[in-house]
């Protein structure tokens, strides 16, 4: 939703006509698939935005959220094109303050997003991810913004303001809701508020109607804590924006703590007024990557624990190995193998997740060329630009010819006899066994020779993929 402009009273006034068109999208929408399953699917845990030329629908995980987008695009687009007349840009989304759909029996052929397999089901396990600090997985990617974290509930005040920064997925909001835990834990009585941007700017609109600011400005500038997700959202409020920034000013020379997350460093938020970005800049700034090898495996693994689900190592592997973006990609993997196993009735094994997850994994995988491999290979171990097309079989070729053609199979959408043929006219088994090789090694976590050097497996595929995503 948008913030409307300044009324003569000096509020910002809101229109209400997105709603009335999400309300006529969602009853064009139940007309197509009828109530039950539109009750089912689009109820409580579902929810429709209408923003510039986008229609985001949000859904409390991913699984749910591929549903979605799998099962009812083509029905959302119609009942777009029947309210407005045409289709926006239509957005799936996780949202994490949605509820979890209550159980109940599905649709025919459409399995419950978070029910498990009978076989793996503990009934003690909790189903809801824990967002503490001690359950945040730290690795290359994010291990300062862990540490900063840390450092905001040993010394309160002392790195205010506190910006975590980054795409979307990389566990901004694990870490924001971690540290207000935190924070609790640790100094009882102390007054910690998280709430996201929006909630901010609707509770500022509404205190501005009401004659309500001394209470909302009291609410916000006593706190101890102040924690604010998606920072990106002030962008063009210029009045929000004023508020927030006396808020900061006041917390500051309180010499209490405030955190914030973005999508971006503060550099990047044009939006934001220049006061406003120089205090965030006065503070600590620190950036999420998205997760390496090693850090996707061990949030698998978390995963795995937390949902109670048997999972074997070589598929834990292929899905760290294969989805690479961020770990709610990971967690739409695993919820879709819990629910595939429950709809077969069979244990969870490799071909089943390469089946189940074949349409995930595409989505994730970044086209790139087969050239594109052989340069990063050939770059990162100092290779010549012609060695993984000879015929050379020294472990000092074969095995980086063995990564190019894994990352082909990752990264490109070369068939087998393709990159076969790319690398050193093979045939299609020798690129299938020098992929099953590769899954081998990140399993065990091998040391390699490759070139002059030695090299871990888990340090080998990061530095490839970094070269390789930076073009």
């Amino acid at each position: 939703m948008h913030e409307g402009g300044v009324r003569a009273g000096g509020g910002e006034d809101v229109t209400t006509d997105d709603t009335e068109i999400v309300s006529a999208l969602r009853n064009a929408l139940a007309d197509r698939v009828g109530k039950e399953r539109f009750e089912l699917w689009f109820g409580a845990s579902t929810r429709l935005e209408l923003g510039d030329d986008t229609l985001i629908l949000g859904a409390p995980n991913r699984f749910f959220a591929d549903w979605l987008r799998q099962s009812f695009r083509g029905d959302v687009e119609a009942a777009c094109v029947e309210v407005l007349g045409r289709c926006p840009a239509l957005e799936f989304r996780v949202d994490a303050t949605l509820p979890e759909p209550l159980p109940q029996g599905p649709a025919p052929r459409e399995p419950a997003p978070r029910e498990p397999a009978p076989a793996a089901r503990r009934e003690e396990a909790p189903r809801r991810p824990r967002f503490d600090l001690e359950s945040f997985v730290a690795g290359a990617s994010n291990r300062l913004a862990a540490a900063a974290a840390e450092m905001v509930i040993q010394r309160p005040g002392e790195m205010s303001p506190l910006l975590i920064h980054g795409p979307t997925g990389v566990g901004k909001t694990h870490l924001l809701n971690g540290i207000c835990t935190a924070a609790r834990k640790a100094r009882p009585g102390v007054t910690a508020i998280y709430l996201s941007a929006e909630q901010f700017t609707s509770g500022f609109l509404t205190a501005l109607r009401g004659s309500g600011l001394p209470s909302f400005r009291q609410k916000y500038r006593g706190v101890d804590l102040l924690v604010i997700d998606d920072l990106q959202f002030f962008c063009g409020k210029r009045y929000t924006q004023i508020e927030l920034l006396y808020t900061v000013d006041t917390l500051l020379r309180a010499g209490r703590q405030s955190v914030f997350a973005a999508d971006r460093p503060p550099g990047e938020l044009d939006g934001l007024g220049p006061e406003l970005r120089a205090r965030l800049q006065g503070g600590m700034v620190c950036r999420i990557e998205p997760p390496d090898h090693p850090t996707r495996l061990a949030i698998v693994d978390q995963m795995v624990r937390r949902m109670a689900i048997r999972v074997p190592a070589d598929v834990r592997a292929f899905i760290a190995a294969r989805l690479t973006t961020h770990a709610r990609e990971l967690s739409g993997a695993l919820c879709r193998l819990e629910a595939t196993s429950r709809a077969l009735g069979r244990p969870i094994d490799l071909a089943m997740a390469e089946d189940a997850l074949a349409d995930l994994i595409r989505a994730s995988t970044r086209a790139v060329r087969l050239i594109d491999v052989e340069k990063a290979v050939c770059e990162t171990f100092g290779l010549a630009a012609s060695s993984l097309q000879s015929g050379r079989k020294s472990k000092r070729v074969s095995h980086p010819r063995m990564l190019a053609m894994w990352l082909a199979r990752k990264y490109t959408r070369a068939a087998l006899t393709e990159i076969g043929h790319h690398f050193g006219r093979r045939s299609h088994s020798t690129v299938i066994s020098a992929q099953k090789r590769v899954d081998g090694w990140l399993t065990s976590g091998a040391s390699l020779e490759l070139a002059d050097a030695t090299w871990k497996i888990d340090d080998a595929v990061r530095k490839l993929e970094e070269r390789l995503m930076a073009g």
